[in-house]
């Protein structure tokens, strides 16, 4: 119980009733078993402040393969590399002034900073896709930071869930999603954030872009660099989640829906009512944190479409209408 209460774990959890084998509570326990599949080169799912990762150790070859061979994942589209802090970054990264700004600010948290790669880092070659930057994370999540303490290696981890599909927010999400193709699940409960980290590129020329928005705002990231976001300038895929389709519930989707039309699962956000609602309050926290939930529900429910209610298009909900424009496209 202890342990429970220094990982942030409710309790309860631990008088949870018997779980299949394959997922287990974020304990010592589980830590442990986790760190001995990572070692030997599996994949664990495992959860963050944003969302579920599926993790594997980012050096070497094999295990990275295992990612993306679990995923379906494009071999193009680069993996997000999560480490304990900014040390462990500076071994990987190119560091200016702007990054260590950057972590300084927001590190360990829900920022991803695409950074040049530093020549003789020890991480696979797939990590990147060929590119010659690398994504790095500090994540906040005391289970996630335990296991990387535990195991002393980077973790590659993009999110655990069938590469385009709707992403986890739950480690019964991992399971029905990925199902047999992952190692070991880690259940460290709903996760706090629901949506995938901001990612920041930043450009020899002094300029940023924001890659991928997130919890983190643009707003918030100018804050501490000045200036704002540059447009992006190639088609080309820089940082995870920039497929023109992605976090697909696997029904078409129909936004800014003011009304559910027939056959549709519709979900609400404020006054618009729905089968289920992001925030009745019209808080757009609460719907970043709900998102995906919501998603997956629409995808298991009857209906055969799914209609979403507007989202204001400002602070976090730029986050919330790029998920979902990718989930309906």
């Amino acid at each position: 119980m202890r342990l429970a209460r220094s990982l942030g774990l409710p309790i309860a959890s631990l008088m949870e009733p018997t779980k299949p084998s394959k997922v287990h509570l974020s304990d010592a326990r589980g830590l442990e078993l986790a760190a001995q599949v990572i070692t030997r080169g599996g994949t664990v799912a495992v959860p963050t402040e944003t969302v579920y990762g599926l993790a594997a150790r980012a050096d070497d070859d094999a295990a990275v393969a295992g990612i993306y061979r679990a995923k379906g994942r494009p071999d193009f589209n680069p993996l997000i590399v999560h480490v304990p802090d900014v040390t462990a970054a500076e071994a990987l990264a190119l560091f200016d002034r702007r990054a260590t700004s950057l972590a300084k600010a927001f590190w360990p948290g829900a920022l991803t900073i695409v950074l040049p790669l530093r020549e003789g880092a020890r991480l696979a070659p797939a990590v990147s896709a060929g590119l010659p930057t690398v994504a790095l994370r500090c994540p906040a999540h005391p289970v996630m930071q335990a296991l990387l303490k535990t195991c002393g290696l980077p973790l590659a981890a993009p999110s655990a869930n069938r590469s385009g599909a709707v992403s986890p927010t739950s480690a019964a999400h991992v399971g029905a999603s990925l199902g047999d193709r992952v190692d070991l699940i880690l259940d460290g409960g709903e996760t706090r954030q629901g949506i995938e980290s901001t990612i920041v590129g930043l450009r020899a020329d002094g300029s940023w872009t924001v890659l991928r928005p997130g919890p983190i705002t643009e707003a918030e990231i100018a804050g501490v660099l000045g200036g704002q976001s540059a447009a992006m300038t190639s088609a080309k895929i820089e940082a995870p989640g920039q497929l023109a389709s992605h976090y697909a519930p696997g029904k078409p989707v129909r936004l800014n829906a003011v009304e559910p039309r027939a056959g549709e699962f519709m979900i609400g956000f404020g006054d618009i009512a729905g089968d289920v609602t992001l925030s009745a309050a019209g808080d757009l926290a609460e719907a970043a944190a709900r998102l995906y939930a919501c998603l997956h529900q629409g995808s298991t429910a009857p209906q055969p479409l799914i209609a979403v209610a507007p989202i204001p298009d400002e602070g976090i909900g730029v986050a919330i209408n790029d998920r979902l424009r990718r989930a309906a496209a």
